[in-house]
């Protein structure tokens, strides 16, 4: 093959690093900058680094893999509270989950959707390529 029509290989990356850096909510290449810069606004690039972060495809992994968790831990939790405690007041239980609930979702929705970023970054999915096209010209 000529040099023109090779393709630059890229170095791996490791996927497990990119989700922990990601579930940080920091840059997912150089594990600094912000990844957002509102609660679920992810930035166009990294402020640390440059990486370009705006072509992402998060969609609806986020919040299906929150509520997944989420329910899996509440549920748990009411069930444990209900076998272990007789005397809990109604009322308590109707502050008590929904605000342990919003809280835990607050919490791991911005996270799920980092970690998913990064591990499309590390996969290289969505425009997170760095290997060079083949020359267009050389193909015509």
């Amino acid at each position: 093959m000529t040099d023109s029509i090779k393709q630059n290989e890229a170095a791996p990356r490791d996927w497990r690093a990119a989700l922990k850096t990601g579930f940080r909510m920091r840059c997912p290449a150089c594990g600094e900058g912000h990844m957002f810069y509102r609660f679920l606004k992810v930035s166009d690039c990294c402020p640390h680094c440059g990486e370009e972060l705006h072509h992402h495809r998060a969609d609806d992994a986020p919040p299906y893999f929150t509520i997944l968790v989420v329910a899996h831990v509440i549920g748990a939790l009411m069930l444990f509270v209900e076998e272990h405690n007789d005397a809990l007041d109604v009322r308590i239980h109707m502050v008590l989950w929904p605000v342990l609930t919003l809280l835990l979702v607050f919490w791991l929705l911005p996270r799920f959707k980092g970690a998913l970023i990064a591990y499309q970054w590390a996969l290289r999915m969505h425009g997170f390529e760095t290997v060079q096209p083949r020359d267009s010209k050389a193909a015509a």
